[in-house]
């Protein structure tokens, strides 16, 4: 078995428990998370807390039902790809929103450098306005 996958896949399966201790257990203190342009929390955060604040802080604040499904884990040995689709209702708004989405993890002993996404932004921010 791939260290690497098993973190990954133990990320996912924090997310759908949301449990953000098991989500954030392959993260570092110098973990790249790059969140695409155009995304509401786009940019790149490092580290635990700069990702929490950033990211899922700011995604439980504004969203209900905020989820990913995830439909498929490639396992690439130092590269590990998630494939799915995002949904949620954003508060303000009171609107709706589902999007493909790829997530790409460069990894190393089980612990990630970097993580990036890559989603179609356009789909998210209509459900802002």
């Amino acid at each position: 078995m791939n260290k690497n996958y098993d973190a990954i896949k133990a990320h996912y399966a924090g997310s759908d428990a949301k449990d953000l201790a098991a989500m954030m257990a392959p993260v570092t203190d110098k973990t790249a998370w790059t969140e695409m342009a155009g995304f509401p929390y786009a940019g790149t955060y490092v580290g635990p807390d700069a990702i929490i604040e950033g990211v899922f802080k700011r995604i439980g604040e504004e969203w209900d039902g905020y989820a990913l499904k995830l439909e498929k884990l490639v396992d690439g040995g130092t590269t590990i790809v998630g494939i799915g689709t995002y949904s949620g209702v954003y508060k303000k708004t009171g609107k709706p929103m589902s999007a493909r989405v790829v997530h790409v993890w460069e990894m190393e002993d089980g612990k990630a450098l970097s993580f990036e996404q890559f989603t179609d932004t356009r789909l998210v921010a209509a459900a802002t306005v």
